[in-house]
């Protein structure tokens, strides 16, 4: 054996790094095996590449509309060598801040592809690593085609759309959900045109209706043209371009970005000679402590069931390594964590939507407003936004919410503490809120769902 651990965590992203740190909290022995990067694919290549490219469209969005808040200034000139500079910066703060936590807490790091052995150890290369209570699998998701397409040279997958060398002309998206859009929103804004494709019925199709028909209406704006109810076709890749067909339409553009799923990353894992059980779908078979079939062998983030979220790993991560510690732990309510969006329009939500509760047989009560409603939308510039709140008249309790607009990602936290502390609409309502603010529309939609908006 090259070493021994009381824990080996197989993958450092948001999920694995979370809960190696936490076991060594705990008091483990902790080993970390990583076959790219610390920091795992969101800090590297997806969320926090895709937050720092947003947030440089959110900037120049905010000087063109200068005008507006009665400021002169120029037609800006995006440097996309500096954007991308800016995005590696980022991302060596970040992954660096992972590894000075590693070093912090002692756990050991060891590079290259990490599996599990027929006696419940882990190989890495051609060294064993002893385990002595757990090992914890959070090798995150791999990109997944659509039909009739190959990920490869001008078709590609969203790690790959927020590390382009040079500014694309024209781009395509084949999938309007939360990675599709944010990649539709940066680029549009940034000076790309853009075809945003969605092959069901509307844009952010797990988003409540309403939410999505104002995002839609936002997209538009910023001149992304958005074509839902179509599937792409007819895909062709040459040295320069790709060309498609959708809805008897032919396009033909610099890069095709498919953003319409993921699928677990388990090759070389090694489940199937550790007898690990896995869902028919392929993601791995766990119970709410996060334990696999296999005894010491716990799976977290996109392996598993739940929204494939970096903070849903997270908590993940903490869960299985307090149940290897014998620390008591609970399920997560996955309807209830918090879903972020950040193209422009924002968007956040949690728990049902206002179908999902009608179909639920919840007794619904729906409270909205617009941003415009209070001060502070006026104030921001931005008062097409909306508050949403699902409600079961029963009991007064929240069982959704969803905003669309400036902020919402940070908004919808307060809805989602206030389920979690046993809150209802009710009490949301009741709340004191700062003024002028933005969260004092989420107050008034909670007051409409209770029956006395004031601002409406």
């Amino acid at each position: 054996m090259a070493s021994s651990f009381d824990c080996v965590v197989i993958g450092s992203g948001p999920g694995g790094y979370v809960a190696a740190i936490r076991g060594a909290q705990l008091g483990m022995k902790v080993a970390v095996v990583e076959k790219d990067k610390v920091g795992g694919r969101c800090l590297n290549y997806a969320c926090i590449p895709a937050k720092a490219v947003l947030r440089t469209a959110d900037v120049l969005q905010e000087i063109r509309d200068a005008d507006d808040f009665g400021l002169k200034v120029g037609e800006p000139e995006v440097d996309y060598d500096a954007v991308m500079e800016r995005r590696g910066k980022v991302i060596k703060t970040l992954t660096g801040g992972v590894a000075g936590l590693f070093k912090k807490n002692k756990v050991e790091v060891f590079e290259g592809q990490g599996g599990l052995t027929g006696d419940g150890n882990v190989r890495v290369g051609d060294d064993e690593l002893e385990v002595g209570k757990c090992v914890i699998l959070a090798t995150g998701s791999v990109p997944k085609p659509i039909p009739g397409t190959e990920l490869g040279g001008r078709i590609i997958g969203t790690e790959e759309a927020w590390a382009l060398e040079k500014m694309p002309s024209r781009l395509a998206v084949a999938g309007a959900g939360a990675s599709g859009t944010e990649i539709a929103s940066a680029y549009a804004r940034l000076g790309a045109e853009v075809i945003l494709l969605e092959m069901l019925d509307r844009v952010l199709p797990a988003e409540d209706a309403e939410v999505s028909k104002i995002a839609e209406r936002g997209f538009k704006k910023q001149g992304i043209q958005v074509v839902t109810g179509t599937p792409v076709e007819n895909v062709e890749a040459g040295d320069d371009s790709v060309s498609f067909s959708y809805g008897g339409e032919q396009a033909e553009v610099d890069w095709l970005v498919i953003a319409a799923g993921r699928g677990p990353d388990v090759d070389g894992l090694g489940l199937d000679d550790a007898g690990i059980e896995r869902e028919e779908n392929g993601l791995i078979k766990v119970d709410g402590a996060m334990k696999t079939s296999r005894d010491g062998v716990y799976a977290i983030g996109d392996l598993v069931l739940g929204p494939a979220l970096a903070h849903k790993a997270s908590d993940e991560g903490i869960i299985a390594v307090e149940d290897a510690a014998g620390e008591q732990t609970h399920p997560i309510e996955y309807a209830d964590i918090p879903r972020a969006t950040f193209c422009t329009p924002n968007v956040g939500s949690f728990g049902l939507t206002e179908e999902q509760a009608k179909e639920n047989g919840h007794d619904v009560v729906v409270g909205k407003l617009q941003y415009g409603a209070v001060g502070a939308g006026t104030v921001y510039g931005d008062r097409t936004g909306m508050i949403k709140i699902i409600g079961d008249q029963k009991y007064g309790e929240l069982i959704g919410g969803h905003i669309v607009g400036t902020r919402a990602t940070e908004l919808i936290q307060e809805l989602v503490n206030a389920k979690a502390l046993e809150g209802g609409y009710s009490e949301v309502a009741r709340i004191i809120h700062g003024h002028p603010t933005l969260s004092e529309a989420v107050m008034e939609a909670a007051r409409a769902a209770d029956g006395w908006l004031i601002h409406g």
